[in-house]
């Protein structure tokens, strides 16, 4: 089935090349959970090896992912990403209730959550005359600005910011890695603390929900697809690349946190980067590394404002939206009105105060559109004729890789929604508040056809 939107979009502009590409995919990875979700992995693994290997395991998974929007991108090389691919491949309400929940949830949640965690970050450093979230509305104020004036100066400061990021990074191994050749090292335990059982597995499936979480993100490079230079071989190029670095930055912070804290004091560690730091350059590093954790945040944010408006752009092209979304500012070439409604969304649920709440059940939304849009290779493989796709970039492994993914973006997902039920609750609000919008304001021009 594919669907065929009546209304012609106004084009945007390729301005984004390999390097920027390779950056945003970057930047919608690694924000502040790298910083503080180790502790989380080693409460439930008391084994150095065993919390690498949930890491390790992590990263794997997330590349097959990789891959597999790698060949998506490819074949599709539009603004909106998922959203896109669910409404060709499935039907184009698959299409709608991605881009509604990415709306109200995926991007105001995460990005008020990560308005506040940049604000409290510049609080403890800066004494900022203003609460956590006038600071937040201001911060994505001024990214709302920077995304309006153009692709280009976006992508320029989502790469600075990513470069930032990556320094911070380095430098928790850099200062890690002098301590350690200067200092006891933690003692290593053997790879299995206790006998292999169900325990055992249950545990280590425990640990991979906040490493899962920690490597999403990569799917946001494909909502810009419209907008990078030779989208075909580029775009699967800066998904592989980016996430090849950040497997390697993940796992150095996490051998240095193991190496340098023990899997005990890991565990203890609520702020584990912070406390590497702290060991290892004193409170001048655990002030640097504070600054680092304020500029992530803002860099995941600021990558946010710049990628999700494009999946509303998408919608508003279709018909989902008021047109007006769809248009582009006469000068930037930017779809100004979807970047101010989308950064109007997580203004307000900064004003009232419920960003915490919604961050809960964003994950769970998240990964369960991940798993769903993997199945949209499915299709589009039947679909193509014979040797018609041979110059693509194909998912190396495939169905295996890809059904690995699939099964494991559903397994936590049913984790999350039996171990909160607050969280089902509210999804079942979130999509059931979708249906009626979806059913009052039903584009007559979109229609399903069979290829």
């Amino acid at each position: 089935m594919t669907a065929h939107a009546g209304l012609q979009a106004e084009k945007l502009p390729r301005a984004i090349g390999l390097f920027d590409s390779t950056m945003i995919v970057m930047g919608g990875v690694v924000g502040v959970g790298i910083f503080m979700n180790p502790y989380v992995v080693a409460r439930y693994l008391h084994s150095p090896a065993l919390i690498l290997g949930a890491w390790v395991a992590g990263g794997i998974v997330a590349l097959f992912g990789a891959f597999i929007y790698a060949e998506l991108a490819a074949r599709m090389p539009e603004a909106g990403g998922e959203y896109v691919y669910l409404r060709d491949a499935i039907h184009p309400a698959a299409g709608f209730f991605y881009g509604w929940v990415a709306l109200l949830v995926i991007n105001g949640g995460g990005g008020a959550a990560m308005a506040v965690t940049f604000a409290r970050y510049l609080r403890l450093l800066v004494p900022v005359p203003l609460s956590d979230r006038a600071v937040g509305m201001a911060v994505i104020v001024l990214l709302t600005a920077v995304n309006c004036v153009g692709v280009r100066a976006a992508s320029r400061v989502q790469s600075s910011l990513m470069l930032v990021r990556i320094f911070a990074v380095a430098a928790i191994v850099y200062w890690g890695a002098r301590w350690l050749a200067h200092s006891p090292v933690a003692p290593w335990t053997p790879v299995l603390d206790r006998p292999v059982s169900l325990d055992l597995a249950t545990s280590f499936g425990s640990a991979l929900i906040p490493v899962f979480f920690a490597y999403g993100g990569w799917q946001t490079a494909n909502f810009v697809a419209a907008e990078v230079r030779e989208p075909e071989k580029n775009l699967p190029r800066a998904l592989l690349l980016g996430m090849a670095g950040v497997i390697v930055l993940y796992l150095a912070v996490n051998l240095i946190c193991v190496r340098v804290l023990g899997a005990q004091d890991l565990a203890a560690a609520s702020a584990p980067a912070s406390a590497v730091m702290r060991r290892a350059a004193g409170e001048t590093g655990a002030r640097f590394l504070a600054a680092g954790i304020a500029l992530s945040a803002l860099g995941f944010l600021s990558q946010s404002v710049l990628t999700y408006p494009r999946v509303s752009y998408a919608m508003a092209s279709d018909g989902w939206l008021p047109r007006a979304f769809a248009r582009l500012g006469p000068r930037s070439h930017a779809p100004v009105l979807a970047i101010v409604l989308n950064s109007l969304l997580g203004i307000a649920v900064l004003a009232v105060g419920r960003y915490d709440q919604i961050l809960t059940y964003v994950e769970s939304m998240d990964l369960f559109f991940f798993g769903l849009t993997a199945t949209t290779l499915f299709v589009f493989r039947r679909r193509e004729k014979r040797g018609s796709g041979t110059h693509l970039f194909r998912v190396p492994g495939h169905p295996w890789t890809t059904l690995v993914f699939i099964a494991v973006c559903f397994l936590v997902v049913l984790n999350s929604l039996l171990q909160n039920h607050g969280n089902t609750a509210v999804t079942a609000a979130v999509l059931l508040a979708g249906a009626v919008f979806y059913f009052f304001r039903r584009p007559i021009h979109l229609k399903v056809s069979r290829d």
